[in-house]
Order: C-alpha cells, then sequence, then structure tokens
C-alpha cells in the first residue's frame, strides 16, 4: 500500500489537472450565484418555497441551485432575479480584475 497524502497533496494534484482549473471555476461561480440567492431570499423573509412559487419552480430545484448543484440558464435567472425583486445583470471581466 501506498502512503497517505494530506488532503492539500491530493488538492494540489487534481487541481495541476489541465481541465481541473476550469470545472472548479464553474463550482465557485454556481456555489456564489447559490449563495446569493439563498441571503436575497432570507433577507426577504421568503422561503424556498415561497421563491420557488414566484419564479415558476419546484422548490427541490430551488434547493439544489442555492447548493451549487445546478448550472443555471439565462432564463432561469431572470425568473429567480424577478422573484427576488432583482435585476439580473451579468458582465464579462478581465481575468486579472476578477476575484
Amino acid at each position: 500500500m501506498g502512503e497517505r497524502k494530506s488532503w492539500g497533496a491530493k488538492r494540489a494534484e487534481v487541481m495541476s489537472r489541465p481541465s481541473a482549473g476550469a470545472a472548479y471555476e464553474a463550482a465557485r461561480i454556481r456555489f456564489e450565484l447559490g449563495e446569493a440567492v439563498r441571503l436575497r431570499h432570507e433577507q426577504l423573509g421568503l422561503t424556498q418555497s415561497e421563491l420557488a412559487e414566484r419564479a415558476g419552480l419546484k422548490q427541490p430545484a430551488v434547493a439544489r441551485f442555492e447548493a451549487g448543484g445546478t448550472t443555471p440558464t439565462i432564463p432561469m435567472l431572470e425568473r429567480l432575479a424577478e422573484a427576488l425583486e432583482m435585476r439580473l445583470s451579468v458582465q464579462f471581466q478581465p481575468l486579472r480584475e476578477a476575484s
């Protein structure tokens, strides 16, 4: 049996693969979008079910989205934005300025 690797070493190994950076970035974006939706619906005092009803979605779909488990379409983001009394804004930023 081989020597056990630390989590940091394993993460570094996985992230060194060519496609890992893009997958990590996509997951980060999904997570941040989901977190923003969750924070806003909590700010409005809405439950996931109430948000889902406003947006014409099912509650499990909202839960998956908030957990970063789905890649949303622009129409879905527009529906969520409207349900959250927000305006959807999509922008491109140079990589050196993106956080």
